[in-house]
């Protein structure tokens, strides 16, 4: 079914819900028979829960025929990741290890999302605690590539890139510590930001972790920042609350006219960027410069000893985390993610200390790195999606961060970076073009995403469900 209410944006649909062209309903049973001859292949979601979310959309409809709606995303489906915390529903972060509690609260992300009116049809997959690029779980059910169902959708955000990019409603949101929103924004052509560390109050917070959303187009990213940039004293590392017109966005491709660009080709540390990618990013470039704007080359700024401090530190991280758990419950974690942790016993307190001091290394390194330029693009990833079974691109627990060099500096640096797509592989697969701004200024991201959306070559299709 092409071209159904289902394929319609955020925008349109509150455009057509005040009109009464639209009903959130009807909008809501169109999501959901798509997501019924998807999900069977793509299994993208966890608590999919067809009978509440129209009920929440039964809701809505009312509050929109009375002319009194809840709020900027009122009857629009939306999915929210699995570590995103949902009251009364369990989170078990990927991992069949956990113990399954119901949550005493939403997080404050959810909790926007729901004052904002949006109608919440499922979680979204992730990997055993966050820490892989796939969608491989212990837990959930393996998620796959909407454009190639051989191919992994990217993670750790992995069903909420695979339903963004399959048509799962237009609103999702996920989270990043690494480019766990980026890569498989990139790997499943759909739009994405991570916003300036704190932007989004998220709870639990943590060192270069964020929430974003997770969608088909800049504007309706921008119509999700509005309610889940509110502030939430709960995030210790939250941003002061900022009155940002985030309808700002929606600019022409002169606003790229006289704006420094520089152009990252080479990580500096990782994977070596594959020929199509270093090619449409190369290309979007020149578009860039056709526009106005000036083009800068840019040379690498992370080394292999900031990516082998950050990938040595969560290892511990997690090797402690994992000797909390009973025998049984380790037994029950992903044995790649069991490696990778295990592996740190032999570090002594000198070694995570030196691994510990990368991160503040990478973060001076971004910022000086990018200090001369208004805005800084780059490949998303250096590869194209690997098998939907490998746990990483490498497939390798002692090598596991290799493809994340041209995100994660923007983590660290606390700065805001969208992935958004910018042209295929001759195997028809996505590849992202990730545009990183100075701290705090996520709306000029936005804009500058916008202006390319305008300038980038015609998008393909969206994928359809395979038939029979």
């Amino acid at each position: 079914m092409s071209g159904g209410l289902h394929e319609l944006s955020a925008r349109e649909l509150i455009a057509g819900y005040r009109t009464k062209r639209l009903s959130p309903v009807e909008v809501t049973r169109s999501v959901l028979a798509h997501v019924e001859r998807w999900e069977p292949r793509l299994q993208a979601t966890w608590l999919l829960r067809p009978e509440a979310a129209l009920d929440q959309a039964r809701a809505a409809e009312a509050r929109w025929d009375r002319g009194e709606p809840l709020g900027p995303l009122d009857g629009v489906p939306t999915t929210i990741k699995e570590n995103i915390a949902t009251r009364g529903d369990p989170m078990p972060a990927g991992t069949a290890a956990t113990e399954l509690r119901p949550a005493a609260a939403d997080a404050p992300p959810a909790a926007r999302l729901k004052e904002a009116g949006a109608v919440i049809l499922a979680k979204t997959t992730m990997p055993d605690y966050g820490m892989l690029s796939s969608g491989l779980s212990s837990f959930h059910a393996l998620a796959r590539n909407p454009w190639d169902l051989s191919r992994t959708p990217g993670g750790s955000s992995a069903g909420a890139g695979a339903a963004a990019a399959a048509g799962y409603g237009p609103l999702h949101i996920g989270t990043d510590i690494g480019g766990s929103l980026r890569l498989p924004a990139a790997w499943c052509g759909i739009f994405t930001l991570k916003p300036s560390l704190g932007r989004i109050p998220i709870d639990p917070p943590y060192m270069g972790r964020a929430a974003g959303p997770m969608t088909r187009s800049v504007g309706d990213a921008a119509l999700m920042m509005a309610p889940l940039s509110l502030g939430d004293a709960r995030d210790s590392m939250s941003l002061p609350p900022q009155d940002i017109d985030w309808s700002g966005f929606d600019v022409g491709a002169d606003h790229l006219r006289g704006l420094r660009i520089g152009l990252l080709l080479d990580a500096g540390c990782g994977l070596a960027v594959e020929p199509e990618i270093r090619a449409a990013v190369e290309h979007a470039a020149r578009l860039f410069e056709r526009a106005g704007a000036i083009v800068e080359p840019m040379q690498p700024f992370m080394t292999q000893t900031m990516l082998d401090g950050m990938d040595h530190l969560w290892r511990m991280r997690s090797l402690v985390d994992m000797n909390a758990l009973r025998p049984e419950q380790r037994d029950r974690v992903l044995p790649y993610i069991r490696q990778w942790a295990e592996s740190a016993e032999g570090f002594g307190g000198e070694h995570v200390f030196r691994a510990f001091s990368q991160f503040h290394a990478t973060r001076v390194a971004t910022v000086a790195a990018c200090a001369g330029y208004d805005y800084v693009i780059s490949p998303t990833a250096p590869n194209l999606p690997a098998p939907a079974e490998a746990p990483s691109p490498t497939n390798d627990p002692l090598r596991p961060l290799e493809h994340i060099g041209f995100t994660v500096p923007f983590n660290m640096s606390e700065q805001p970076a969208a992935s958004i797509n910018c042209g295929y592989s001759a195997g028809g697969l996505p590849i992202g073009l990730q545009i990183a701004g100075r701290r705090f200024d996520d709306l000029g991201v936005l804009r500058v995403s916008r202006a390319f959306e305008l300038i980038r070559d015609p998008q393909r299709p969206w994928p359809e469900p395979p038939q029979g």
